[in-house]
């Protein structure tokens, strides 16, 4: 957990939350199949004893890690003093130079969702971002070189509600 920001929306807190329980039902029914699978007999021939130990191993491990997590995490809920410029939270529609139009949301380390744009605080994107203002260039480091980009828009509600 070493370099994670501490910050998370209220929304990602909720899920981590819930994702806890759900993992402490679950561990209950695999206990249960496990003992059952255990009580059949020669254990280191057994698929699903060996199958469900390992589950439990990968349960028990996510679990330990949402314990430690939670705790530290502080939530962000408020609104920017200043909504004009990009904070924690914020959605930011950028143009390449190409004239492509790309929206990020700026969220925790632990409710990144490359698949919907949301990226860490931590990245070196929101990194750039943060701070910044409509009408500005940012210029990231990223794998394959140099990416200028303009922000267009920063919004600190869900552009889709």
């Amino acid at each position: 957990m070493a370099g994670k920001s501490p910050y998370i929306t209220r929304e990602g807190h909720e899920a981590l939350r819930r994702e806890e329980a759900g993992l402490w039902k679950k561990r209950r029914r695999v206990v249960k199949i496990l003992a059952a699978a255990a009580a059949e007999g020669d254990r280191s021939e057994n698929a699903e004893y060996q199958y469900r130990k390992k589950q439990l191993r990968e349960m028990d491990r996510r679990i330990r890690y949402l314990q430690k997590r939670l705790p530290e995490l502080k939530v962000v809920d408020q609104a920017p003093g200043n909504p004009d410029k990009v904070f924690f939270g914020a959605w930011v529609t950028l143009e390449t130079p190409q004239g492509e139009e790309i929206t990020y949301r700026i969220v925790g380390a632990d409710e990144f969702r490359p698949a919907e744009n949301w990226i860490s605080v931590d990245s070196p994107m929101a990194k750039a971002l943060l701070g910044k203002s409509p009408d500005e260039e940012v210029r990231v480091q990223t794998p394959t070189g140099v990416k200028q980009l303009f922000v267009l828009e920063i919004s600190h509600t869900d552009p889709e509600r």
